[in-house]
C-alpha cells in the first residue's frame, strides 16, 4: 500500500512556505528533513524531552509528536528564527551563553523555544513558577540550574527590574 501525501502551507520563521508530506510524518521530521531546520532535534520522539520543541501560533510544543500536516495554516517557529540579521544572537541566547546553560547544546534550542514563549507573556514569575514553566524539558549535562539563572536574568532584563542577589 502507497502512502497517502498532503501539500502543507505554513508559515515557517516569517516565510511562507509549502511541502508535500507524507500525512504519517511528524513536524520534526519535516522542519529537519525538508527545511533544514537543524536546531529541531530529535530526542525522545515521544513527547518527554522537549528537544524538539518549536512554537506554533506563539505556543511551544513538542514537534515530535504533532503531525507535520497540522502546520497547515499555522505560524511556525524555530531557533534560527532568533538570529539577527547580521547573525547576531537573541538575548535569550545571549544569556545562556553567559550564565553556562549550555554544555553539550543538544536541549538547548527547546529550552530557547520555550523561555521565548515564557518571556512573551510579559510577566514577572516566581521562581517556583518559572521552573514549573521549564520543566518539560530533560538535560543530561547542566543540572538546570544555569538554565534557569539565564531565563530569570531575561525575564528580570525585560521587565526593566533589578535582579535579586541569589
Amino acid at each position: 500500500m502507497s502512502a497517502q501525501y498532503k501539500l502543507v502551507r505554513f508559515n515557517l520563521n516569517g516565510k511562507e512556505v509549502e511541502k508535500m508530506v507524507d500525512v504519517r510524518a511528524s513536524l520534526t521530521d519535516m522542519l529537519r528533513n525538508d527545511f533544514r531546520m537543524t536546531s529541531v532535534k530529535k530526542g525522545c520522539e515521544v513527547g518527554e524531552c522537549g528537544a524538539c520543541n518549536v512554537l506554533i501560533d506563539g505556543e511551544a510544543f513538542n514537534s515530535c509528536i504533532y503531525l507535520a500536516i497540522w502546520a497547515e495554516g499555522k505560524k511556525i517557529q524555530t531557533l534560527e528564527s532568533l538570529l539577527g540579521p547580521g547573525g547576531e544572537l537573541s538575548d535569550i541566547q545571549e544569556a545562556f551563553v553567559e550564565e553556562t546553560a549550555i554544555q553539550c547544546g543538544f536541549c538547548t534550542p527547546g529550552f530557547i523555544m520555550t523561555t521565548v514563549e515564557i518571556l512573551n507573556a510579559g510577566k514577572l514569575y516566581s521562581d517556583e513558577e518559572l521552573r514549573r514553566l521549564l520543566a518539560g524539558h530533560l538535560c543530561r549535562c547542566t543540572g538546570y540550574e544555569n538554565i534557569f539563572r539565564a531565563v530569570k536574568k531575561v525575564m528580570y532584563r525585560r521587565l526593566g527590574k533589578e535582579l535579586p542577589e541569589a
